[in-house]
């Protein structure tokens, strides 16, 4: 289907049904996959295979072959978006529950809008979007907060969350700035290739090859990291990239509305997470920030001539 051919209704709601319930569901294909995978190996497969798959599926595209100069740029962005983002975010959910971990991540415009306007030629925030930053963060200090029974978020595990999500946001703003292939596809598969070389000499510096070989891998996990390789990588991001090709941004963007709330709600039905009011408030304060920023990023970017090619990648998918 090429983009002057309008695309049917269904395939329309088919392919946001996968982006709505797929890349919400990764957090708690997370959970379950490294309930006996190491958390950074886990990762590592994930994205050395789907980038191999997706590389090779670029291929079909056609062009010149990426230079070293764009492969050392696609890998720096791999590393923060995936080695660094969702590396971290998948070692946080030991600590955190996965609904959670989808609410602190679902907060990256925050760090968006702050590290692109402390960069040097960086954008400075409209009014809207400043609003949205401040309800953002207070939202994010509901979430963590203790709660009325004295009990608290692992500090520890917010923490790594929280670096996650900054360095997906420098990542974002990097892929904007560097050269890199025009193909969204190729370009994808070679920061998934080489945030998974990333992710894979973490792990093996972190010991977890041992841990690896004498673990009872159980098939729950080897059917949630399958998951996350075909679905969560590859069918979500083409469903995402299709999207974008026939439907207007800001309709796209409403995924990063959804995913969390989809999150918290398959935690609770499948992992019995609780859902508390206090969690239920910060998802509300968050999700409305969100919409602020991307509301105002939505007729900030009618007036920019390219969108950044790695903002397709999550923290989490």
């Amino acid at each position: 289907m090429t983009p002057s051919v309008a695309p049917s209704r269904g395939r329309i709601v088919l392919a946001f049904a996968i982006v709505y319930l797929v890349w919400g569901s990764t957090y708690l294909g997370i959970r379950f996959a490294i309930q006996s995978i190491p958390p950074f190996l886990m990762a590592a497969a994930r994205f050395l295979i789907a980038g191999a798959v997706l590389y090779a599926w670029s291929l079909r595209e056609g062009g010149t072959a990426p230079t070293r100069r764009q492969w050392w740029n696609a890998t720096v962005v791999g590393v923060l978006l995936l080695t660094l983002g969702n590396g971290l975010v998948t070692w946080a959910e030991l600590k955190v529950p996965s609904g959670l971990a989808a609410l602190i991540v679902a907060a990256m415009p925050v760090w968006l809008v702050l590290l692109e306007a402390v960069r040097p030629g960086g954008m400075r925030p409209a009014g809207l979007v400043v609003i949205g930053v401040a309800v953002g963060i207070v939202g994010q200090v509901i979430l963590v907060g203790p709660s009325a029974d004295g009990s608290a978020v692992n500090l520890v595990g917010v923490a790594g969350l929280v670096i996650a999500t900054m360095s997906w946001a420098a990542g974002s703003i990097r892929a904007r700035l560097v050269d890199l292939p025009a193909s969204r596809s190729r370009t994808t598969a070679m920061e998934m290739l080489g945030g998974g070389a990333g992710l894979l000499i973490i792990g093996l510096l972190h010991g977890e090859a041992p841990a690896l070989l004498a673990a009872d891998i159980t098939p729950r996990s080897l059917l949630a990291l399958g998951y996350l390789t075909v679905f969560g990588s590859l069918l979500a991001f083409t469903a995402f990239v299709w999207l974008n090709t026939h439907v207007a941004p800001a309709r796209v963007a409403t995924y990063a509305y959804v995913n969390p709330v989809v999150a918290v709600f398959l935690g609770w039905l499948l992992a019995g997470e609780p859902v508390t009011t206090r969690t239920l408030i910060g998802a509300g304060i968050i999700v409305g920030a969100v919409v602020m920023i991307n509301t105002a990023g939505a007729r900030s970017a009618q007036r920019t001539v390219r969108a950044p090619v790695g903002a397709q990648l999550r923290t989490d998918g």
